[in-house]
């Protein structure tokens, strides 16, 4: 039987998309608790108080994916509530795993920026302004699976904002935490960098030291498209994980940004002459976007290059270069 009851709970109200929503389902779970913080924390547990409910009697806490904004006091909820800390399989090592898989997406972003054309100091400063989420080294973590059932919830995979992204269903509500936003569209490729492919000439590995990260070619951008047709074809309404409701018509808009963007950055590339028009995504960010700062320079790197690698695969643009990636119209 599906979850029939869902409440919203208001916490951690100082991040940039606005307060954060974690929803209490049926008095059994609560789906996105919140960032790591005291106050989001007590604001967590009012809440829970006015809907009457221990956090004893919790039996889940499920997290939409590994941002800290959401998943930040996920372990600290489980333990004290003795319940099963569950999500999407494509992100659960981050939670499960913090303190290594902090260390290797540091790692990780620092490649993808270099690679992207990031000037060295820019690439420092955002590693270097990186915090460090007051969460346990580990935690146990289930792993959940597109179609699974929860705590009454179905289990709607919803890639493209993270690698792993999971919506959760109930009777007639859909969880969509960051795939949906009512006044932001959220940032695909530098949100989670683990989404953009390699370099051309790296082998395929034959294997990986995690599941998750076992395919090298992947496609941000198509994915999150996906997850946004997919969602426009359900019938529950969206419950967004930052603010309290989002219209369906939302969805449309977002696909609408995506397109105007992409012929942006045809247009930067057009924006020079024939031989010397390869940009790196870099470049091409900072004609987008301007003049970056702090985490918004791996989002605008990466979000650039999930447009440019879109384009490629539609035949529309070439990487004439890989270190740093630069692309080029195919004329």
């Amino acid at each position: 039987m599906a979850a029939a009851s869902v409440s919203r709970i208001e916490v951690g109200r100082d991040g940039p998309e606005g307060g954060n929503s974690a929803y209490l389902v049926a008095a059994r779970a609560v789906v996105d608790p919140g960032p790591p913080t005291e106050r989001a924390w007590q604001e967590l547990h009012a809440g829970l108080e006015r809907a009457g409910v221990a956090p004893a009697s919790l039996e889940y806490v499920l997290v939409t994916h590994w941002h800290a904004d959401h998943a930040g006091l996920a372990p600290r909820l489980a333990e004290t509530a003795d319940a099963t800390l569950a999500m999407g399989a494509g992100d659960a090592a981050l939670v499960a795993d913090y303190a290594r898989e902090r260390e290797r997406r540091l790692e990780r972003d620092a490649a993808v920026m270099r690679r992207c054309g990031v000037p060295t100091a820019a690439v420092d400063s955002v590693i270097d302004g990186d915090p460090v989420s007051p969460m346990p080294d580990e935690t146990p973590v289930e792993r959940l699976a597109d179609g699974d059932r929860v705590a009454g919830l179905e289990v709607v995979a919803t890639p493209g904002h993270t690698l792993g992204h999971t919506a959760f269903a109930g009777d007639d509500f859909l969880l969509v935490g960051d795939a949906v936003l009512p006044t932001v569209t959220p940032n695909v490729g530098g949100s989670d960098t683990r989404t953009l492919r390699e370099d051309r000439h790296k082998p395929r590995a034959a294997s990986a030291t995690n599941a998750d990260e076992s395919v090298v070619d992947r496609d941000p951008l198509g994915a999150f498209r996906g997850t946004l047709e997919r969602l426009a074809d359900r019938p529950e309404r969206l419950l967004p994980g930052h603010g309290a409701t989002v219209e369906r018509g939302r969805i449309a808009e977002m696909l609408e940004h995506h397109r105007e963007r992409s012929q942006r950055v045809l247009a930067a590339l057009e924006d020079g002459e024939p031989t010397a028009a390869a940009k790196t995504p870099w470049a091409v960010a900072r004609q987008l976007f301007g003049d970056l700062e702090g985490i918004h320079v791996k989002f605008g790197a990466g979000e650039a290059t999930a447009h440019l690698q879109a384009l490629e695969r539609e035949g529309l643009v070439e990487r004439v270069a890989d270190g740093p990636v630069q692309y080029e119209l195919v004329r």
